[in-house]
């Protein structure tokens, strides 16, 4: 049986370039809806460039947090995939 670990993240590894999802639509996708946070953690803790952690933000709107480099980085990936307009 595969883990809430990684089930997060094969989810967030099928983002494609342009799309965003909420932490809470993968936790959802994931099989527990109330994990949002858990997710977030678990994208924080992300560093596999496979894994396009970048792609998942706040219900919101906002970004979250980005480990890489931080919110202004998380923007500027997201604007020059076109999932963000400037």
């Amino acid at each position: 049986m595969q883990s809430f670990t990684d089930k997060t993240k094969a989810i967030v590894k099928t983002i494609p370039r342009g799309e965003t999802m909420t932490y809470a639509a993968v936790a959802a996708k994931a099989g527990n809806p109330k994990a949002a946070r858990a997710v977030a953690n678990i994208m924080a803790a992300n560093y596999d460039p496979e894994i396009p952690c970048h792609r998942v933000i706040r219900s919101d709107g906002g970004l979250g947090g980005y480990n890489r480099g931080g919110t202004e980085k998380k923007r500027a990936i997201l604007i020059s995939e076109g999932a963000l307009e400037k």
